[in-house]
């Protein structure tokens, strides 16, 4: 594992990284985000930085490098819209994506739509996910922890995979 907190996935494509950890940004005046140091140059080296923004239905942002994009881009629009929930993931992932560029400083400017519909105003949450990353509002972030903290636990409507999972 490198100082980015990136590694090198066994048994996947060569350059696939996976991306961990959480900083607090602030947004500037115009609406950009200053990529955490730690990310950007292997976020470079995965997407020569260009990067797609959408949202999410937890009202944050969801951002990928360009390649990861293109798979899920590829899965999400082979799936049949006739189903309501399916449609309307196409509907919102799809007609909210904004293609970006990483500038020189490492920042990207995120859509005045996309701001105001995770709430975004000066302190956000920039989130590693895996193959992607998760922008959340400061105060709702937080309180989603909370939250998460102050659960029942009983596990009463985990899924399969959650419960045979040891953490």
């Amino acid at each position: 594992m490198g100082p980015s907190g990136n590694f090198w996935v066994s048994g996947e494509k060569k350059g696939a990284f996976l991306f961990i950890g959480g900083s607090t940004v602030n947004l500037d005046a115009k609406g950009r985000l200053a990529l955490p140091t730690r990310y950007r140059s292997d976020l470079m080296d995965r997407c020569d930085g260009h990067v797609v923004m959408t949202v999410h239905s937890d009202r944050a942002l969801l951002l990928f490098p360009q390649p990861d994009w293109d798979d899920l881009e590829r899965k999400i629009v082979r799936l049949p819209n006739q189903n309501r929930l399916t449609r309307e993931l196409q509907l919102m992932l799809f007609g909210n994506a904004a293609e970006l560029d990483i500038d020189k400083n490492g920042r990207v400017l995120i859509p005045p739509h996309l701001r105001k519909l995770a709430g975004l105003d000066k302190r956000v949450m920039f989130l590693g996910m895996g193959n992607k990353f998760e922008i959340w509002n400061e105060e709702t972030w937080e309180k989603k922890c909370g939250d998460w903290l102050s659960g029942s636990g009983d596990g009463a409507d985990l899924p399969d995979a959650l419960r045979e999972l040891t953490i």
